[in-house]
């Protein structure tokens, strides 16, 4: 059964408020009565009124007051003034401040019956408003919650390039000032990188057609080296009309980074090792992860110096900032103080445009300066001043520069000695040198050569494709008896030179390249047979080497002869789940 209407009449004549009664009563509504403005909002205060009728003139306020507090609470019951003495100005400042209707007395049963249905109608076509009202409210609110909660940075452009909706990831891939408004285009506004975004998007905007997965470089002024993934998508209304553009910015800098890390250590193979001198370099990794101090890395070419370098870097705190290396053996000395330190346009010949240095580029990260002993007195000097000050300037300019980023060097000659002719500053020397990790030659470290053939071999199976299972007794007593004048990039080689030739399982003396056929140490194993099997760390290796050492990864992976990275990667190959 419906709910009858709930009519409120005010009034403090008891004839009037009856014919209200007798009239509304026979009609199907519910009314109460109220003689005064208390009795009226003690009732107000425990219905809801499809619609109320004042009469202007009570005893101590008016009906004006009683409107004007309907208003002030936010009610949606049409109010219905009365009065009788009507006059123009009561009528105005009651319709002006909300009233929904005027009526003089004597009412007429027709007006007042119409008047009412119409005021009902009214409430019924507020109430709906305000449900939708709250519902789009509700929507816009989840829809918000949904928009600012994305990681990635979302923008949303009418179809003049105005901006209609951003989120807080948004400002921060971008750097955006708190100028960037609604309502303005933001080409307009962007001052800093080379508009590619924006222009894809316009071009978007005016094909209709969806950008899925584009790369592109920002080039941004506070972000040089920021590489993002746009996915532009049109805004349409019901009718399918276009009304608009959405572009996701995905900043994927940091995935790029890892993938670039990871297949440089795939290419290179991590370090490997549990002769005394690696567990050693181990030791040392893992005590430098968190101290912010400069390392200097000696040892032969060839023997991993730069690894040592990514272990140190992707151990530490710095791990998610940049990791930039650079040889500076390779380049003359000019070349190597704008790679270095960058230059402004103009400031040589062929200097075209500006160029940021890799000092800069490594800022709040790591910087690996490779073959240190080889840089000039020149660059010796501005290295200090970087070292001491972490301040430079670019090439050509005046404007210093700020720099933080945790730098790791390297060399392979003797620097001592260096120092005492004269061919490098004793105190750069000292300052790299805080800390020294020696990596030793191949041959110093020969009960690794095994579990460095081992690593390769898992290596060269996933580049080439193939299943070799190990190599023959006869080319483990070579590797084993070869001095390695080349270190571990010469084992590298040489098993790259057997693995292109061999077509059986086992790599044999004949796949080997052909110094090593003819060497003196190779003569007496041309023509065995003896097998070894590739020695391949299993679950129960690790397992064991878990428990036995109280689950402590450190010491694990010391006794197992390979980095912890190294151990991690086993255990989650094997689904180790920690103790």
């Amino acid at each position: 059964m419906a709910l009858k209407p709930e009519i409120l009449v005010i009034d403090d004549d008891e004839s009037v408020c009856s014919a209200f009664k007798v009239i509304l009563n026979s009609e199907g509504f519910q009314v109460s009565i109220a003689k005064d403005f208390k009795t009226a909002f003690d009732l107000i205060d425990t219905k809801s009124f499809h619609a109320i009728f004042s009469d202007i003139f009570l005893d101590r306020f008016s009906g004006i007051d009683i409107l004007k507090e309907i208003k002030r609470r936010g009610l949606r019951s049409p109010v219905i003034m009365i009065t009788g003495e009507p006059n123009i100005d009561n009528a105005a400042d009651s319709l002006r401040i909300g009233a929904f209707d005027y009526l003089p007395k004597p009412i007429h049963k027709d007006t007042l019956i119409r008047v009412t249905k119409h005021a009902i109608q009214h409430k019924a076509l507020l109430d709906e408003r305000a449900l939708i009202e709250n519902e789009l409210d509700e929507y816009r609110s989840h829809l918000e919650a949904i928009f600012m909660s994305v990681k990635e940075a979302i923008i949303s452009v009418d179809p003049y390039m105005n901006i209609l909706h951003y989120n807080d990831a948004f400002t921060e891939t971008c750097s955006f000032t708190p100028a960037y408004k609604f309502g303005q285009n933001p080409m307009e506004l962007v001052r800093n990188c080379n508009l590619k975004c924006w222009t894809t998007l316009q071009n978007s905007l005016t094909t209709g057609a969806s950008i899925n997965e584009y790369r592109i470089e920002c080039d941004h002024a506070q972000r040089p080296q920021q590489i993002v993934m746009l996915n532009i998508s049109p805004l349409k209304d019901r009718k399918e009309n276009r009304i608009g553009s959405v572009m996701t910015i995905r900043d994927i800098t940091r995935i790029l980074h890892l993938e670039k890390e990871l297949m440089g250590r795939r290419q290179s193979g991590s370090i490997v090792g549990k002769s005394k001198k690696i567990q050693g370099i181990f030791n040392l990794i893992e005590h430098l992860k968190d101290i912010e101090t400069t390392v200097l890395i000696t040892g032969p070419s060839g023997t991993g110096k730069e690894l040592v370098a990514r272990e140190i870097y992707q151990s530490g705190a710095r791990a998610d900032k940049p990791f930039v290396a650079v040889n500076c053996s390779a380049l003359s000395d000019n070349l190597l103080e704008s790679e270095l330190f960058g230059h402004v346009k103009g400031a040589f010949t062929g200097a075209v445009a500006d160029k940021t240095g890799r000092f800069q580029l490594a800022n709040h990260g790591t910087i690996f300066l490779d073959e240190i002993g080889d840089i000039s007195p020149r660059i010796q000097l501005k290295l200090l001043r970087v070292l001491e000050t972490k301040e430079f300037e670019r090439v050509g300019d005046s404007a210093t520069i700020k720099m933080d980023a945790r730098i790791i060097t390297a060399t392979n000659k003797d620097l001592r000695e260096k120092v005492s002719l004269g061919e490098f500053r004793e105190d750069l020397y000292y300052r790299l040198k805080v800390v020294e990790i020696h990596m030793p030659s191949l041959k110093e470290r020969r009960d690794d050569i095994p579990l460095l053939v081992d690593h390769y071999i898992s290596f060269f199976n996933n580049l080439f494709n193939k299943h070799i299972t190990g190599i023959a007794q006869e080319v483990e007593h070579i590797f084993m008896e070869y001095d390695w004048p080349g270190n571990i990039r010469e084992l590298l080689h040489v098993l790259e030179h057997a693995f292109v030739l061999c077509e059986e399982s086992v790599i044999r003396v004949d796949n080997l390249p052909h110094e090593f056929k003819v060497h003196p140490i190779a003569q007496p194993y041309r023509n065995s047979t003896i097998v070894i099997k590739k020695s391949k760390l299993n679950k129960d290796d690790i397992l064991n080497a878990l428990e036995k050492n109280g689950w402590n990864k450190v010491k694990t992976a010391q006794a197992l002869g390979i980095s912890r990275p190294n151990l991690y990667q086993k255990m989650k190959n094997y689904n180790i789940v920690t103790g």
